[in-house]
Parts: structure tokens; C-alpha cells; sequence
């Protein structure tokens, strides 16, 4: 399975972040841990969402999509709360 999925920022509760992986478990590890230089600064880091696909196009395709203007509005009113 490939995961799109939504963190969103303890410390700084207005930071989000939309990423792509196939093991969900491991990847939110690596970004508490902070290996990941785009979201080490604003760590620890909670899961909010995460769609499971099992076609790995059709996952970058909606991983692109969450990250554009409409995608971004998208998952503010479905997933922020």
C-alpha cells in the first residue's frame, strides 16, 4: 500500500505537512526523530489523516493534488477540524 498523509505540528499547531510513504509507522517515527530536514524544526508531530492507495500514481497524484491551493483548502475544511 502507498499512504498520502497529513501531520500537523505539536509545538506549532498551524504547521502542517502532506507526505507520501509506504510504511506509515516508520515515516512518522523518522519525523519526530527529526531526519527528515523538512520537518525537523517543527517537531513532534501528530498524524491527523492518512488514505491508503494501492496504486502508486494514483497516491502521488492525490499527495500533488493535497499540496496545491485547492488541495490545501481541501483538506482544511475535511481533515483540520
Amino acid at each position: 500500500m502507498h499512504y498520502v498523509y497529513l501531520l500537523n505540528s505539536i509545538s506549532f499547531p498551524k504547521q502542517f505537512y502532506v507526505g507520501l510513504t509506504t510504511s506509515l509507522k516508520e515515516r512518522l517515527k523518522q519525523h519526530n526523530e527529526g531526519i527528515s530536514t523538512h520537518t525537523a524544526k517543527f517537531r513532534p508531530w501528530r498524524l491527523i489523516v492518512f488514505v491508503g492507495f494501492v496504486d502508486e500514481e494514483d497516491a502521488r497524484r492525490f499527495e500533488k493534488y493535497l499540496k496545491s491551493g485547492s488541495g490545501r483548502e481541501f483538506s482544511r475544511r475535511h481533515f483540520r477540524g
